[in-house]
């Protein structure tokens, strides 16, 4: 029992010492992430689209 507490008051005393994003920050890299997500989505949705017509039309 002893161990797990020490654990856990390691836990808590190393949080604290974490740099946290501020909001404005956090909030333009999820806008980023989202972003760069949706793009790669549509791009490669588009490839697949693109060579499934290729294939079709060289296989008629």
């Amino acid at each position: 029992m002893k161990r797990i507490k020490k654990f856990f008051s390691d836990v808590i005393r190393e949080m604290k010492k974490v740099s946290w994003p501020k909001r404005r920050e956090l909030t333009r890299s999820t806008i980023t992430v989202l972003s760069t997500v949706v793009f790669f989505a549509i791009f490669f949705a588009g490839l697949d689209l693109g060579f499934s017509k290729l294939i079709r039309l060289i296989l008629e």
